[in-house]
């Protein structure tokens, strides 16, 4: 969501904020804005619109500062303009706040502030927080006092910054539910909300916990909880790299992912497909065996392109490990009062490992009693830090805000969660073996794959102007009839619904007519022929076909316009080779529309609010 950069140390903070800023380009914003601390004032630039417009007007008399921090806005409270773009100053233009997270008794808090003759200048809910550390300021209360004492009187999540004239050589951050972290360099430190924005200067970070804040100076940072407990932090050394988060040759950060896929498919498998003792194992989860092991349940919880993912792997578990399993949106869960406890074991997915509904449904399933794990990419995450275990996807940073090289390694993670399952139930070793073979031989087939992106382009270019499309699949590919369907619906704007193929004669087939383009998936699995079934009731309406379909069937070819062509692979990895193509056609058609890829609109790549 938001995005927090902010800089204590020597250098001029301006370069350091905006090279931070457009890091963070990729979690998707609306606005942006910087405040500079100079021993005179506090000066505030904010621009609507992209990191360009801001560095345009901070060209012309800006200050030069040594503490600065800057903010991109996703807006929540009030319209993207530049009254609610981040950052907030308090009454008098002492004390500046950015702020990522939504404060819930925002409303009664304002009330009470405007009652005792703050003037507030925005929609947002932010705005609060910056009167309340305005109102505890006063005196000789110091900034790290005001900003405690404000922040025991908000409700919500937050991962906030503050800065203030009178208190020029230091920066107070905080989190509750939304990250923070802090990169220690030589007489400097880099606060942000993302490493990508660190990890240009430094490698070392320590990251804050939900509760705890910082003093930050060029020289220290100083850690308490908000009761005042000193808290001992840990430097953490990034594994990132900077030309992970770069673009290279290719036009778009999410093209660029699209084609990694069979390394970080690789990346999933590597050190765990053990492949002379025809086994799997899982170093995050060896200690948690036993509980795998007696589980009754397995539930799985998600949001978006990981709720689907998790789709696959109650397939993955029920048909090949033999155990019960459910999904459900994490989103939803905690709000129903769940039935879930000791004996269950609870799967929180989540790319960023920071999604907020997860980590809010991971935590309610594990005061209940549950085995809490994760499957994540970032390490060092919130939910990677709070679970009792779980398992990195190892995918490198993903920039694109439409995932695509995330969803395959979470689905290649739990096929060899599944396998390791399987392996300790006691299913046939011999199954097991053919099963870790086709595993092992993924990667080159989505290399395979790939080679169909100028064809793909070119059936793009033929339906880019469609306002709708459909999109089909039957057991494990209809969460990929669904993946597909987003990936569309996100980057280029049109709408688009997937639907379980047999279900489509039960309200979508009256939808169909000669301008309706409908995406099949068609794999020569068991249920082949009754996709085919599928497939000519929508001929018989003159729907436009699209499928994608193994390359070895040659009968599939006159029953559609267009086909995919994809290799055979075991039917419940299928859907590691079948998304592929979808990727691709919704790429291709966001460009031919003249859409911005990496940063749809409305849309932020890690989801820190409710």
């Amino acid at each position: 969501m938001c995005g927090i950069v902010g800089y204590v140390g020597a250098r001029n903070a301006v370069p350091i904020v905006l090279e931070g800023l457009k890091r963070l380009e990729y979690r998707g914003y609306d606005s942006a804005g910087v405040a500079l601390l100079t021993a005179e004032r506090i000066t505030v630039v904010k621009r609507v619109g992209n990191i360009k417009k801001l560095e345009e007007a901070l060209r012309s008399g800006t200050p030069a500062a040594t503490i600065g921090m800057g903010h991109t806005r996703w807006a929540t409270h009030g319209e993207p303009d530049e009254p609610n773009a981040h950052p907030h100053l308090d009454c008098r233009g002492d004390i500046a706040l950015v702020h990522n997270g939504v404060i819930e008794n925002y409303a009664v808090l304002k009330r009470r502030l405007l009652d005792s003759g703050h003037i507030f200048r925005s929609e947002t809910d932010t705005e609060v927080i910056v009167h309340l550390i305005e109102e505890f300021h006063q005196g000789h209360t110091s900034l790290e006092d005001a900003v405690r004492r404000a922040l025991t009187q908000v409700k919500g999540t937050y991962g906030v910054a503050v800065v203030c004239r009178q208190e020029p050589d230091k920066l107070v951050v905080a989190r509750n539910g939304s990250p923070i972290a802090i990169g220690v360099g030589d007489g400097e430190h880099i606060v942000a909300s993302d490493a990508s924005a660190i990890v240009a200067h430094t490698r070392k970070v320590l990251y804050l916990e939900d509760g705890e804040m910082a003093v930050v100076t060029a020289d220290s940072v100083r850690t308490t909880t908000l009761a005042k407990v000193p808290v001992e932090k840990f430097i953490q050394e990034l594994t990132l790299d900077l030309q992970d988060i770069e673009r290279g040759e290719f036009e778009h950060f999410m093209l660029k992912e699209i084609h990694e896929q069979p390394e970080t498919i690789r990346n999933a498998m590597r050190g765990r497909l053990l492949r002379p003792e025809e086994d799997v194992k899982l170093g995050g989860l060896e200690h948690v065996k036993e509980q795998l092991l007696r589980a009754k349940r397995f539930i799985f919880l998600g949001c978006g392109t990981s709720w689907h993912a998790a789709l696959v792997g109650e397939y993955l578990l029920e048909q090949i490990a033999g155990v019960q399993a459910e999904v459900e949106y994490a989103s939803e869960f905690r709000y129903r009062n769940p039935i879930v406890g000791k004996g269950d074991v609870v799967f929180a997915i989540s790319q960023s490992g920071e999604t907020a509904d997860t980590l809010a449904a991971l935590r309610e399933a594990k005061s209940r009693g549950a085995t809490a794990l994760g499957i994540v990419n970032v390490v060092g995450s919130t939910i990677a830090r709070e679970s009792d275990g779980g398992v990195y996807i190892h995918a490198g940073p993903e920039i694109g805000v439409a995932s695509t090289k995330a969803f395959t390694s979470q689905l290649t993670v739990l096929a060899l969660i599944t396998m390791m399952l399987a392996r300790a139930r006691g299913v046939a070793k011999d199954k097991l073996s053919l099963l870790l073979h086709e595993l092992e031989d993924l990667p080159e087939k989505v290399e395979e794959v790939l080679l169909a992106s100028d064809r793909i382009r070119g059936i793009a270019e033929e339906f880019k102007s469609a306002q709708n499309f459909l999109y089909l699949g039957r057991g494990a590919n209809f969460p990929v009839a669904l993946e597909g369907a987003l990936k569309l619906k996100e980057i280029s704007y049109i709408h688009a619904e997937g639907y379980p193929a047999a279900e489509m004669k039960h309200g979508p087939i009256a939808l169909i007519d000669e301008n309706m383009p409908v995406v099949v998936i068609a794999p020569k699995d068991s249920i082949y022929e009754k996709v085919v079934s599928n497939i000519q009731e929508v001929r018989a309406r003159k729907g436009r076909l699209i499928i994608i379909a193994n390359e070895d069937d040659q009968a599939i070819a006159n029953l559609a316009e267009h086909v995919i062509r994809v290799p055979r692979t075991y039917g419940y990895f299928g859907p590691i080779l079948n998304v592929i193509p979808l990727q691709l056609l919704a790429y291709h058609i966001a460009v031919a529309r003249g859409a911005n890829v990496d940063q749809p609109r409305n849309l932020a790549k890690s989801v820190t609010v409710e």
